[in-house]
């Protein structure tokens, strides 16, 4: 599927449980024969060394996010990152938002203040279960890419 793919954005605080329904949600997927590529902000931070957490190194981040999701030929692309501004989220512009409601705070206070929930998402966990979540989502998502 070229330039077809699908993006996913878990997105929600630090501890909320996002790389960890991130793995189980592309597990889900290969079962179903889908092919996903996966982008881990903290591996992609990793692989252009930047450790930028201001408001600037965060917008870069999204767009880079995006580059990378934009580039790869698949069926979905699951992004897992904070994303606490909505211009990030516009930035990397998802076709599903999981929004990881699971925590209220974490422990890096800055992101704590500059987090803003989204108003839109098209799921909402408060509950840290990836094995459940994950494939109540592949199932969904699939079934609305069908119709």
């Amino acid at each position: 599927m070229t330039h077809g793919s699908k993006k996913i954005l878990i997105m929600g605080l630090p501890g909320s449980g996002k790389t960890t329904l991130a793995d189980a949600l592309e597990e889900r997927f290969n079962l179903r024969n889908k092919k996903v590529v996966r982008l881990n902000a903290d591996r992609v931070r990793e692989e252009y060394d930047d450790w930028d957490f201001t408001v600037e190194g965060r917008l870069r981040q999204s767009l880079r996010m995006h580059e990378l999701a934009e580039k790869s030929e698949c069926d979905y692309v699951i992004a897992d990152f904070v994303c606490p501004l909505v211009e990030m989220r516009n930035n990397f512009n998802p076709d599903y938002i999981i929004w990881m409601d699971t925590v209220k705070t974490s422990e890096y206070e800055d992101t704590n203040q500059m987090f803003i929930q989204p108003e839109r998402f098209s799921f909402r966990l408060t509950q840290k279960d990836a094995e459940k979540w994950s494939e109540y989502l592949a199932i969904n998502i699939i079934k609305l890419d069908s119709l």
